[in-house]
């Protein structure tokens, strides 16, 4: 068994800390995983990247066009990171965007998210309110794992391993309300 998360972001909305869950998970389950990250000038704002190699026993990093899953906690940055995924791999992304300060420095158009959209092509996606879900839940920091948990049915992985990791891996404060926005997620991840 061998299954591919690419996990994308900006600096600051939880990529590493959703990509420690999963790999705890693994762990928890016994499966052998392998991970890599990209976060050059994430403290400003910047791209992260997560690669997470579930079963996989040789190398962390995805080659592009093989990651089954690519789970996005930005708009723009799934359209920046689709040649990752697979032709039949799926997307789980939030519907919020930052656009980028440079936008603003030049002349050009801001993107909106019906562009976006489009630049998609046919890929399957999933556009998850984790802004919105997160809020309900009680704390918008956790619209990472609000995400994790509407993406959970589709990766190889024990929900109860999830969960777990969960616990152990944010702080000991946060459990609840974390495990809270986990459900809330599955539960989004289910609705069209």
């Amino acid at each position: 068994m061998s299954f591919d998360v690419m996990i994308v972001g900006i600096g600051g909305q939880g990529t590493i800390l959703t990509s420690n869950i999963l790999g705890k998970a693994c762990v928890i389950e016994g499966i052998p995983v392998r991970g890599a990250e990209t976060h050059g000038m994430a403290q400003r704002g910047g791209s992260v990247e997560s690669q997470i190699r579930i079963g996989q026993q040789y190398g962390p990093l995805i080659p592009p066009g093989t990651a089954d899953l690519l789970l996005s906690f930005d708009l723009m940055e799934t359209v920046r990171a689709v040649h990752w995924l697979k032709e039949n791999g799926q997307i789980f992304t939030s519907q919020e965007f930052v656009v980028p300060t440079s936008v603003f420095m030049q002349d050009y158009p801001a993107p909106d998210e019906h562009m976006l959209l489009e630049m998609l092509d046919s890929r399957k996606y999933k556009m998850i309110d984790c802004h919105q879900i997160a809020e309900e839940a009680g704390n918008l920091l956790t619209q990472n794992i609000v995400l994790l948990g509407a993406a959970s049915p589709e990766i190889p992985l024990k929900r109860e391993s999830i969960e777990k990791a969960i616990r152990e891996t944010v702080p000991q404060k946060t459990v609840d309300i974390n495990l809270k926005a986990f459900d809330m997620g599955i539960e989004a991840g289910k609705s069209d």
